[in-house]
């Protein structure tokens, strides 16, 4: 049994002792500590009266027994419910905004497998919590210091449906060219997990007018394959979208905020390219309106700024696609939440991760794979292209994911220092473990500590997978000597 505690959120398998799995316990206590520390991160409740928190969840088997958790929990506090049930992530994150909320709570434990679940925590814009915020949450839930509402001050529950606010948002974009999708006559084949993403993700497609054809769209929450939308857990979709003659295909996972594709041929797309493909339409469609009226590039994309974001584990390709259109790129510590201070720091106009998740604060600060499917879909409408033409369109890298067990924690830290001496003639950011960037060979490695595990994380990128393992071989070769010192 695994129960991982973070500041954004609590993870763990189903089952077992409290503190050892994600039991009943842990998940009322957790609960509790954020109810109790709404006060100190909104003094007022948005109605005036009670909180009211939304609640949203993905299929998973556990979704059910966690949700009526986290409810009654909530309403014991003296908090107002608004239960979205089977929704994804970014409707979630939406639904707290659109009900005028005070914050949120996701049950998804995201491409874990089906024994895992999560409570991932929103402030009242829908975006995760800071790292004091959760922190704080942390501390108190050990305390163990609870006090419930009485009778006369409990929470009520009010349940509605957010995924058609969520769509017309997502159609309303500016920059999702639904004109030009339904005339390119798309067939896609959808593959949803089993989960939420059979729900949502279809009716986008039909209201863009693209033929889906469904694979795992029965929200059941029995994974029918490793839910993380790798290359090697898509076999299946790859061989759908040639059989039945796709122009793509789209695989989300089980809480739809992470996105890849599956090229025409059955080859990946490659889940690094998805924020690649979007930002690059972005910007280049930018440019060309800048050219045409004369504008620069920052007056187009106002009151956004021509900036692109990502964290420092993702593909170079971002930042060279950017620049070649005349804009800027930035690099934020991994995690989520630290893209999206990084992009509201920078104005910037689109960001990401490399694992699939599109960011576009147009709509919400938040990862989004409808909004990544319908701005990625207005590419190759425009291009006509098939969409194995359009990846060739962007710079090849290829990236190696490699790790150093260690015996010793104490040792981490000592690596990453020796690695900076090392390489010190390099391009060196340290706001993240080490990264070291090698701008003759356009290529990068980064050293991450794991949060969990006594673990030095090797990420590493170059123009060839034999290049991107040399590289993260050499890091590894010099780690080893400093153990044995």
């Amino acid at each position: 049994m695994s129960l991982i505690k973070s500041i954004s959120g609590i993870r763990g398998t189903i089952g077992g002792k409290p503190g050892d799995g994600l039991s009943p316990i842990d998940i009322v206590k957790f609960t509790y500590a954020y109810c109790a520390t709404l006060p100190s991160r909104k003094p007022q409740p948005a109605s005036g009266k009670k909180y009211k928190i939304v609640v949203g969840r993905d299929a998973r088997l556990s979704g059910a027994m966690v949700e009526n958790l986290v409810v009654g929990t909530l309403m014991s506090c003296g908090v107002d419910v608004v239960k979205i049930g089977l929704a994804s992530t970014p409707t979630t994150e939406m639904a707290v905004t659109f009900s005028g909320a005070d914050g949120g709570i996701i049950l998804t434990a995201s491409h874990n497998p089906r024994q895992w679940n999560a409570l991932k925590l929103l402030n009242d814009k829908g975006e995760f919590l800071t790292a004091v915020e959760g922190k704080a949450i942390l501390d108190l839930a050990e305390t163990e210091d609870f006090c419930f509402a009485d009778v006369d001050d409990l929470g009520t529950v009010e349940e509605k449906d957010f995924t058609s606010e969520h769509l017309d948002a997502v159609m309303a974009l500016e920059a999702v060219d639904a004109e030009a999708i339904r005339n390119a006559h798309f067939k896609v084949v959808l593959d949803a997990i089993d989960s939420v993403g059979g729900i949502i993700m279809p009716q986008l497609l039909e209201r863009l007018g693209v033929e889906c054809v469904k694979l795992c769209c029965e929200p059941t929450g029995n994974f029918s394959h490793n839910p993380e939308p790798l290359p090697a857990n898509l076999i299946g979709l790859s061989g759908t979208v040639v059989k039945e003659g796709a122009d793509l295909g789209i695989s989300v996972d089980p809480d739809v905020d992470r996105l890849a594709f599956i090229c025409e041929d059955g080859e990946p797309f490659v889940e690094e390219y998805t924020l690649v493909s979007v930002a690059s339409y972005l910007m280049e469609r930018a440019a060309a309106r800048a050219k045409a009226e004369g504008k620069t590039l920052a007056e187009i994309t106002a009151p956004y700024s021509p900036v692109t974001v990502s964290n420092l584990s993702s593909s170079r390709a971002l930042r060279d696609v950017t620049e070649e259109y005349g804009g800027t790129y930035s690099a934020a510590a991994v995690g989520e939440v630290n893209v999206t201070t990084m992009m509201r720091s920078k104005g910037a106009l689109i960001g990401g991760e490399g694992n699939g998740g599109v960011i576009y604060p147009a709509i919400h600060y938040g990862r989004d794979a409808m909004v990544g499917v319908a701005l990625f879909l207005s590419n190759p409408a425009h291009k006509k292209m098939q969409v194995s033409e359009l990846k060739k369109t962007y710079p090849a890298y290829s990236i190696a994911k490699n790790k150093i067990q260690l015996s010793d924690k104490a040792l981490i830290d000592k690596i990453l220092s020796r690695m900076k001496e090392v390489f010190a003639s390099e391009d060196i950011n340290d706001i993240d473990g080490v990264k070291i960037s090698f701008e003759s060979k356009r290529s990068w490695v980064h050293l991450r500590r794991s949060n969990t595990e006594p673990i030095i994380r090797i990420y590493s990128e170059a123009p060839t997978e034999q290049e991107a393992e040399d590289l993260a071989a050499r890091v590894i070769a010099i780690a080893e000597g400093i153990i044995k010192e």
